[in-house]
């Protein structure tokens, strides 16, 4: 029996250019039978294949309760996340990709892991993983500055197969300005956070949608939006470029008296490209911070969604299922 109450488990996945294995990812996700029950939130970000067309039939025939919602625009795989977060009704919460490198069979470990650790957050970590190396490389580099610049425990691996509970996702489901970063919103919501080992797969198609744009876009997201350490560091390298500034004065100075004329005025050239260029990264800096208070100060929208559909599951066995509600925005 099938009913409306909130199920134990949401788990939402951003979909974006998935059609070759959004249908064997939902398949295999809706044979789990977690305690509570189980829903699931696909969040199409701005997809340019067929995508679409095949998670509406997929959630039209859906024999478990199941949300599609549709975003105007390719928004980023963190806002497509919060979007599903605030569609979520589980008790507690998972999200992961669309590529089927999360096993499917892990979901049910994770979330009872979860529940019975009485953690408001789980991440997974990998033995082994199956990225090309330089998406290796990045997101070494990308927890590498999360320990500098967040909040988190000591050698947490930050990856998108993680469980939250029910009230964690919505306390981070209420942010509203244009650049999130879940991690850092976690962060800083909570501390009692822990992490589970489970397997990872190659890639069954294609390739990673992330580039190395994104990947700056999202170190720039986590060095601007949850911290002021660049701006700190910012300053420090000011100060010591003031001090050497005095050091060498005086040292112009003193062999100015000592020996006559000073020379070097390559190393003044040096001195002056130094400068500038540490100068200009640091007006670089100051103006990411500007920039970012200025477009959510004017109002720039973290996603916009074009429609939502629900599945309406028979309520027994044995009646045909609904057609699916589709509600337009």
């Amino acid at each position: 029996m099938i009913t409306a109450s909130a199920p134990g488990l949401s788990i939402v996945i951003p979909v974006y250019n998935s059609r070759e294995t959004i249908g064997q990812l939902l398949d295999a996700l809706s044979a789990l039978q977690p305690e509570g029950g189980l829903e699931i939130v696909l969040v199409n970000d701005g997809s340019l294949d067929r995508t679409h067309e095949l998670c509406t039939a997929i959630v039209g025939r859906a024999a478990i309760p199941m949300v599609y919602v549709e975003h105007m625009r390719n928004f980023g795989e963190h806002n497509a996340v919060l979007t599903g977060l605030r569609h979520a009704r589980g008790s507690y919460v998972i999200t992961m990709d669309d590529d089927l490198q999360n096993p499917p069979g892990e979901v049910v470990r994770l979330y009872d892991h979860t529940r019975k650790a009485g953690l408001d957050v789980v991440y997974t970590r990998y033995a082994v993983k199956a990225h090309a190396g330089w998406r290796n490389l990045g997101s070494r580099f990308s927890n590498w500055v999360a320990d500098r610049l967040l909040d988190k425990p000591k050698g947490l691996y930050l990856s998108s197969f993680r469980c939250m509970s029910g009230p964690t996702a919505k306390a981070v489901a209420d942010y509203r300005a244009p650049y999130p970063y879940i991690d850092g919103l976690l962060m800083q919501v909570t501390q009692k956070i822990g992490s589970l080992e489970v397997a990872h797969l190659p890639r069954a198609h294609g390739v990673s949608n992330y580039n190395m744009r994104r990947l700056v876009r999202l170190w720039l997201n986590l060095a601007t939006s949850f911290s002021l350490l660049p701006l700190r560091l910012a300053t420090v390298a000011g100060a010591l470029m003031g001090i050497a500034g005095v050091l060498g004065a005086a040292a112009i100075v003193v062999e100015a008296l000592l020996v006559g004329t000073p020379s070097g005025w390559a190393s003044i050239a040096v001195i002056l490209l130094l400068v500038g260029g540490l100068q200009c990264m640091m007006l670089g800096i100051i103006g990411e911070y500007v920039g970012r208070t200025f477009l959510a100060a004017s109002g720039k929208p973290q996603s916009a969604v074009r429609s939502v559909t629900m599945s309406t599951p028979a309520e027994s066995i044995g009646q045909p299922a609904r057609r699916p509600t589709v509600v337009s925005l």
